[in-house]
């Protein structure tokens, strides 16, 4: 029930910031216009340089818009790789364990149920940041377990080959989760790109009802249009950045990893 409701506090928030956004821009967009109405007629001598300074900033709020959103986009797509890797890793070890004594094989396979069943709860958990980490520390611990028992096992078979695929294996299934974990938790944008996206917003919202005074006067019609295009595509850039407690999420592409628990009962 608490991970239900810091999700929906989640989507509140990034509900709220874009809405926020909504409002702000109808009223920069009026500030702007009152500013026009005041200062422009006394500027109308020199509008070439005054284009030219309106149009860079226009160009850098698209800029601004399109890198954000690219960068949110690609690792979204990211995140859902990295679980099908691991997926692929986890059951690539799982597999090779058939290569270690049998007597030493009913250990190691209890461990790894156990280690993907942290796995899952590390992702499962979210948005209880608390429980999440909770499963990623033991998971943590359960490599430690995994790691010299698959070693003592392979020094007791004594093949070489087999040693090598197996332990290649673990290390590249530790290395992904450790990546997941990371990327899942902590590769997010800087908080003032976030800042700077809003405020840009705002002051090109400024710079369109300074300009267009005199061409739309009260045309709220555009202005409105305007106003939800920008909260819209910001609100979709905050909620796929964060796919676990948003909206926009990649829970399907977890059914990989549920998948694979049960091949291993």
């Amino acid at each position: 029930m608490g991970g239900v409701n810091q999700n929906m506090s989640h989507v509140s928030v990034v509900l709220l910031s874009s809405v926020g956004l909504f409002f702000g821009i109808l009223l920069a967009f009026e500030i702007g216009r009152h500013m026009g109405v005041r200062w422009l007629p006394e500027l109308k001598s020199d509008r070439t340089s005054s284009v030219l300074f309106d149009g860079a900033v226009y160009a850098l709020l698209g800029l601004l818009i399109a890198f954000t959103f690219s960068g949110a986009a690609s690792r979204f797509d990211h995140r859902r790789e990295l679980v099908i890797e691991e997926a692929n890793a986890i059951g690539t070890a799982y597999l090779r364990l058939n290569l270690l004594p049998v007597e030493a094989q009913p250990a190691l396979r209890a461990l790894f149920r156990q280690y993907l069943d942290a796995r899952l709860d590390m992702i499962q958990k979210l948005p209880d940041i608390k429980a999440s980490q909770a499963a990623i520390a033991l998971a943590s611990t359960l490599q430690g377990q995994i790691w010299p028992m698959a070693v003592k096992a392979c020094q007791a078979s004594g093949s070489v080959p087999a040693s090598t695929l197996l332990l290649a294996a673990l290390n590249e299934m530790f290395d992904i989760a450790n990546l997941r974990t990371t990327t899942s938790l902590v590769m997010h944008p800087p908080t003032v790109i976030f800042g700077m996206l809003f405020g840009l917003a705002l002051m090109c919202s400024v710079l369109v009802g300074y300009e267009t005074e005199g061409a739309l006067g009260r045309n709220w019609v555009n202005v409105v249009v305007f106003a939800a295009i920008i909260a819209s595509t910001v609100f979709v850039i905050l909620d796929i950045e964060y796919p676990r407690v948003g909206l926009i999420r990649i829970d399907t592409v977890d059914q990989v990893l549920v998948d694979l628990r049960k091949t291993m009962e």
